[in-house]
């Protein structure tokens, strides 16, 4: 059975590696906490008797609390849930932490370091959405048990499978969440003999006949597993089955649309729509904590950041390499090594960290940053012709062998 799930990281945390003569490498990078927003994790009990351990990212603002509380619940990558990294909805935790919101985002059971078992039930999208929801409902008593959470004023999100979960989980009576926002929500299942696309229908259609909270849905035109067509007769079937929900349709979003709550310009999308369903709900808006932004390399006046041939280090498939780079989204990074190893990762939770690890992982010598977004941070000394001749000669492949140094994709996260 083949089920094709991207996430957000999926499409938007892709890293191209190209190590010289070596083999090209994926590496996962497992992103350090922020104490800007106090992050942590947690274990949340869940399943049966409270047997499985959900690993759950926590963002709150100083203080003791208690906050409104947002619960983000994340997509599914292809592939075995448990090698699926820990989501963090980094950018949407962000701006709820400014706004005075608790942030909760849980794993459920079976993905990346929760432990439990996937639940599967191929292509019942119904049944999928509803046994994906007792882990999140598992995640709303945990929060009630906490002092720093205000109980009577929770909203509960998700993205892709985490939407469709989100919404599944609003036929239940739930003290205290007023509102539900589902963001390109659904499953798609490539297996043979699945009309998934009918299924989510009936689900949608299933879950409007019970639904009690009102929620906002939002998905793009260019959505590439959930587009307009769909969207709509999911949007349609649970309206006319007695659900209560608002469809924003956006407009293009980048390459695609399912990965835009993973993009740090995503925000610009989805704020207004949020905050007016949030206001509608009684949900708090207005902002009250400055998260100050991520520490970032300096601009240096080495190079233009589309000269080429002022890179340093590179072989003459690092050069192509660096000028498909410049075609990429930001945010973006560059990351050289005399050793002429060569990353560069795109999109998603910090690019620059995430091309560094990959390339020091495999290169003999330290990485450091070439590029970031649209300009030089490199502040190392230009390197002249036979230097550079020097420093990559190892690294440049054999005519008679081209393919030893094509660069992989590594895919990171969202779906």
């Amino acid at each position: 059975m083949l089920k094709a799930r991207p996430s957000v990281r999926s499409l938007f945390a892709a890293v191209i590696v190209s190590l010289g003569m070596l083999p090209g490498v994926a590496i996962q990078q497992e992103l350090q906490l922020d104490y800007r927003m106090n992050e942590r994790i947690v274990q949340v009990p869940a399943g049966s008797q409270g047997q499985a351990m959900l690993e759950t990212t926590v963002f709150q603002p100083n203080g003791s609390g208690p906050f409104p509380l947002i619960i983000i619940n994340h997509g599914k990558d292809s592939g075995r849930p448990s090698l699926q990294q820990r989501d963090r909805f980094y950018h949407m935790a962000t701006a709820f932490v400014k706004r005075g919101y608790a942030v909760m985002v849980p794993m459920r059971q079976g993905f990346a370091n929760s432990t439990g078992r996937y639940r599967d039930h191929g292509c019942d999208m119904t049944a999928n959405g509803y046994s994906q929801a007792e882990d999140i409902r598992a995640t709303l008593a945990y929060a009630h048990q906490q002092s720093w959470i205000d109980k009577e004023h929770i909203v509960v999100a998700g993205q892709s499978y985490g939407g469709l979960a989100t919404i599944a989980l609003g036929t239940q009576d739930l003290p205290g969440v007023r509102g539900l926002i589902n963001f390109a929500g659904g499953l798609r299942d490539d297996s043979d003999r699945c009309a998934w696309r009918s299924q989510l229908v009936s689900a949608f259609a299933e879950y409007g006949t019970r639904n009690k909270l009102p929620s906002l849905w939002m998905y793009g035109q260019n959505d590439s597993l959930f587009g307009p067509e769909l969207a709509q007769r999911m949007h349609a079937a649970f309206e006319q089955a007695g659900g209560r929900a608002r469809l924003v349709e956006f407009a293009p979003f980048k390459r695609d649309a399912h990965g835009m709550l993973a993009s740090r310009d995503g925000e610009k999308v989805w704020l207004a729509d949020t905050e007016k369903f949030l206001n509608e709900i009684g949900m708090p808006t207005r902002v009250l904590f400055e998260v100050p932004a991520p520490p970032s390399p300096a601009k240096t006046g080495y190079a233009k950041v589309d000269d080429v041939d002022a890179v340093p280090f590179l072989s003459e498939n690092g050069k192509r390499a660096y000028g498909d780079y410049l075609t990429k989204m930001t945010p973006r990074a560059f990351a050289v090594s005399p050793s002429g190893a060569w990353t560069w990762a795109e999109e998603g939770e910090d690019p620059g960290g995430r091309a560094l690890a990959t390339c020091t992982a495999k290169s003999t010598e330290p990485c450091t940053l070439y590029s970031v977004d649209d300009y030089v941070v490199w502040n190392g000394e230009r390197i002249d012709q036979a230097e550079k001749i020097r420093a990559t000669a190892s690294a440049t492949p054999a005519p008679a062998a081209p393919a030893s140094s094509a660069p992989t994709t590594s895919v990171g996260s969202t779906r």
